[in-house]
C-alpha cells in the first residue's frame, strides 16, 4: 500500500483530529492571508497615489538672493535699500514646460484693484463703504487697492481649486482659452451683496498707473473656503474680495513691465516619485541667481508614509503568524507522531522506508492545508478589510500628527508673490490638502489568484518545516524497540 493511500485513510479514520488541524491551519493561514492583503492593497494604494494626488515644481522669484543682493547694497547706502524681486519671464518657464513628467503648469500673477461698480465684502461691518470705489464710498487714494486679482492660468490648477477648498457654483472658471481676455471669476458672496450672476459686468479701477477704469464680464462664480475667513489676519480684506481672471489680465493692472512674466509658475508633476529629477533637471534651464525651483510634493508624501507604516506592519503580521503557526503546528504533529509509534514501528519492522513515512505524515497535512487554504480564503478578505481600515486610521493618525508639529502655518510668499491665495499656497494650506487626501485613502483588500497562490506557498512552508521539526524523532526510531515496549 503505497503512502497516499495510507493517508487519505488515516484522515478520513481520524475525523476529530482532521477536523481540529484543519481549524488550527485556517486560523494561522487566515491571518497570514489577512497580511498579504493588506501588504498587497497598501502597495496598490502607493502606485495610486502617484496618479490620484499632486506633486507640484515652482518657478519663482529667489528670494533669498535678493536678501543677499538687499543686504549688500544696505552697506554703501545710508537710506534702507528694499528687497526686489525679479518677476518670471513665462520664456524661461516655456523650457521647464518641455521636461518629461511635466503634465501642465499654471502661471501665477497677482496684484489688487479698486472697486468702482460694486461694493466689497468687509469683515469688520458685512458692507463696505469706506474703501470701495463704488456708490457711497471714497476714492482710495493708496496703491493698494481693495479688491484682490489673482491671475491664473487655469483655476481648476489653482491650489483652492484642485484641493476642492474652493468650488465654481454658477457659470465656469478661468481656462487657457481666457488669455488676453476680461474675463472674471467672482466670489459667491461679493455677488450676493451686490446682485451680480454670471454675465453681468462690473468696474473696477486700477490701483497704480494711470488708475484707468476697467470693466470685467463675470463668466462664474465661485463659493471660497470655509476656512478662509477664519484664518485671514485682522488688517486682511475678506477672501470674498478675491477674484480670479487670467494672469494676462491681472499683468495689465500691474504695468507694461509685467508683460510676459508672472509671480510664480506651478509645475504638475505626473510622477510624483520623479519630482526631484525634474527640479534637477529645471535648475539647468534656468538662471539660479535670479529664480528658484521649490518642490511639494507633501501629499503623495504622506500617502506613501501612511502606507509604507501599513506595509511594514502587515509584514510584521505574515512573519510573526507564520512562525507561530509553525512552532504551533509542529507541537501539534510531535504529539500525533509520539501517539503513533507502535503504527510507525509496524511500518518500519515491515520494511517500509523511512523517508516515505515522513512523506505520509506530509501528505496528511497537505489535505488538510488544501481545504484550510480555501476556508482562509473566505474569511481572510473580511479579517483583512477591518484590520486594514484600522491601521489606515492608526497610520493615518499618526502622520498628521507629526506634520502639524513639524509643519509651518500660512504661506511662504510675500503680497503680490506666489504664497498669495490662488496661487502655489503655503506648507500650512499643502499640509492641510495632504492629511485630507491621506484621511481619504482607503485600503482596496480584495483576494486574488495571486494571493491564494502566495498563501498555499506560506502553507506548504510552514507544512514542511512543522513535519521536518517533528520527524527528528522518527529517523531515530528502532522498530524492535518500539514494538516490545
Amino acid at each position: 500500500m503505497n503512502f497516499f493511500k495510507r493517508a487519505w485513510l488515516n484522515v478520513w479514520a481520524k475525523k476529530g483530529r482532521s477536523v481540529l488541524l484543519i481549524l488550527v491551519s485556517s486560523a494561522i493561514l487566515m491571518f497570514v492571508l489577512a497580511g498579504l492583503l493588506i501588504r498587497s492593497a497598501a502597495v496598490k494604494a502607493t502606485d495610486q497615489a502617484k496618479a490620484n494626488v499632486g506633486a507640484t515644481v515652482t518657478l519663482s522669484a529667489n528670494r533669498q538672493a535678493a536678501f543677499k543682493k538687499m543686504q549688500n547694497s544696505s552697506r554703501s547706502k545710508s537710506s534702507r535699500p528694499k528687497m526686489t524681486l525679479t518677476p518670471v519671464k513665462l520664456s524661461d518657464a516655456t523650457k521647464i514646460t518641455k521636461l518629461s513628467n511635466i503634465s501642465s503648469y499654471n502661471v501665477t500673477s497677482s496684484t489688487s484693484v479698486n472697486a468702482k461698480s460694486y461694493d466689497t465684502v468687509s469683515t469688520s461691518s458685512g458692507l463696505s463703504g469706506g474703501n470701495s470705489g463704488g456708490p457711497g464710498g471714497m476714492k482710495s487714494s493708496t496703491s493698494t487697492g481693495d479688491t484682490q486679482i489673482d491671475g491664473v492660468t487655469s483655476t481648476s490648477l489653482a491650489t483652492d481649486f484642485s484641493s476642492k477648498q474652493s468650488k465654481i457654483t454658477k457659470g465656469r472658471g478661468i481656462t487657457a482659452a481666457d488669455k488676453n481676455t476680461n474675463h472674471v471669476v467672482i466670489e459667491k458672496d461679493l455677488a450676493s451683496q451686490n446682485n451680480l450672476t454670471v454675465g453681468d459686468t462690473i468696474t473696477v479701477k486700477e490701483a497704480t498707473g494711470s488708475k484707468d477704469k476697467v470693466k470685467l464680464k463675470i463668466v462664474g462664480i465661485y463659493k471660497a473656503s470655509s476656512t478662509s475667513s477664519s484664518s485671514a489676519g485682522p488688517m486682511s480684506t475678506d477672501p470674498a474680495n478675491t477674484m480670479y481672471t487670467s494672469y494676462t489680465l491681472a499683468n495689465t493692472f500691474k504695468g507694461t513691465k509685467y508683460a510676459g512674466t508672472a509671480d510664480s509658475v506651478t509645475f504638475n508633476v505626473s510622477n510624483p516619485a520623479k519630482v526631484s529629477s525634474v527640479k534637477t533637471a529645471g535648475k539647468k534651464l534656468i538662471n539660479t541667481s535670479k529664480y528658484a525651483l521649490s518642490t511639494d510634493d507633501s501629499s503623495y508624501q504622506t500617502v506613501k508614509a501612511s502606507m509604507s507604516n501599513v506595509e511594514s506592519f502587515a509584514n510584521k503580521i505574515v512573519w510573526l503568524v507564520a512562525i507561530a503557526g509553525t512552532i504551533i503546528l509542529a507541537l501539534i504533529v510531535i504529539l500525533m507522531i509520539r501517539e503513533r509509534r507502535f503504527e510507525i514501528g509496524v511500518l518500519l519492522s515491515l520494511g517500509e522506508a523511512r523517508w516515505k513515512i515522513v512523506a505520509q505524515f506530509f501528505a496528511e497535512m497537505l489535505m488538510v492545508i488544501v481545504v484550510a487554504v480555501a476556508i482562509a480564503g473566505v474569511g481572510g478578505k473580511f479579517v483583512g478589510s477591518q484590520l486594514g481600515s484600522q491601521l489606515v486610521s492608526q497610520s493615518t493618525t499618526t502622520t498628521q500628527t507629526t506634520t502639524s508639529s513639524t509643519g509651518q502655518p500660512g504661506g511662504s510668499g510675500a503680497p503680490g508673490g506666489s504664497g498669495m491665495k490662488g496661487g502655489n499656497g503655503g506648507p500650512g494650506n499643502m499640509s492641510q490638502s495632504a492629511n485630507s487626501k491621506a484621511a481619504k485613502t482607503e485600503l482596496d483588500v480584495s483576494v486574488s489568484a495571486v494571493n491564494l497562490a502566495e498563501l498555499g506557498g506560506f502553507g506548504l512552508a510552514i507544512t514542511f518545516l512543522s513535519i521536518m521539526i517533528a520527524s527528528g524523532g522518527i529517523l531515530r526510531l528502532e522498530p524492535k524497540k518500539v514494538l516490545i515496549s
